[in-house]
């Protein structure tokens, strides 16, 4: 049977497709970042108490944060703005070389609370006002934004800038044109993400003072552009 023409071009077409479709790209990643002064902290702190019996240590360590918790109500930190984080007892023990065992010599109970302090004016403040009242460990004190969207976008828009200006300049170097984009992938985002400023015991009552500096917010992108010649 002799071969039909018109299949055989189809076929021919077809098998050309691929190689003629494929197209030189250039993918590239951008960053972008915002540095911008905190309008919040949170706290992260405790109530620490030892006592002979785990029952009066939990009493004890009770009693303070109950004051704690006060202190941050009169110092303007709305309940929604306070959170019990963590909540244990240990036990303590030592070991006897007379009797080659171990006793058990009290108990530690602690009490960790998370604290979103609002208006940053007030910070010193509210810490001095918690270690007067109990408070005796921090876990850590970090700066964020109430809103942290305006300063992300332009982040993402700084982003996609460089990405682009990367672009171009490889393009040019490589004596060729720049296409349109295909596609454009977002990274994690980054910075801003709090980190412990500090981490401290708390046994005085002395004021505290307390540097905001600037929170940095960042975004990531990568591109793929079409290149021509």
């Amino acid at each position: 049977m002799r071969p039909n023409p018109t299949a055989t071009a189809l076929l021919l077409c077809a098998l050309a497709l691929p190689a003629a479709a494929q197209e030189a790209t250039l993918t590239v990643s951008g960053t972008g970042e915002v540095a911008i002064a905190p309008d919040m902290a949170r706290i992260s702190l405790g109530v620490v108490a030892q006592a002979p019996t785990a029952a009066e240590a939990v009493r004890a360590m009770s009693a303070d944060i109950e004051k704690v918790l006060s202190s941050l109500s009169d110092a303007g930190v709305a309940q929604d703005n306070i959170q019990t984080s963590g909540l244990r007892v240990d036990v303590q023990q030592t070991y006897d070389e007379a009797t080659q065992a171990t006793r058990i010599t009290g108990y530690i109970a602690t009490t960790d609370v998370s604290v979103s302090v609002m208006n940053l004016a007030t910070l010193g403040q509210t810490l001095d006002a918690v270690v007067q009242e109990g408070a005796n460990h921090m876990n850590g004190l970090t700066f964020d934004l109430q809103d942290r969207k305006p300063a992300l976008d332009d982040a993402r828009r700084a982003a996609v800038s460089d990405a682009a200006d990367k672009a171009t300049l490889y393009a040019q170097a490589a004596g060729l044109a720049l296409g349109q984009i295909q596609t454009l992938t977002e990274g994690i985002t980054g910075g801003g993400v709090p980190q412990p400023l500090m981490r401290m015991a708390m046994d005085s009552a002395e004021k505290i003072p307390v540097a905001a500096g600037l929170v940095t917010i960042s975004a990531d992108v990568t591109i793929t552009y079409g290149l021509g010649e």
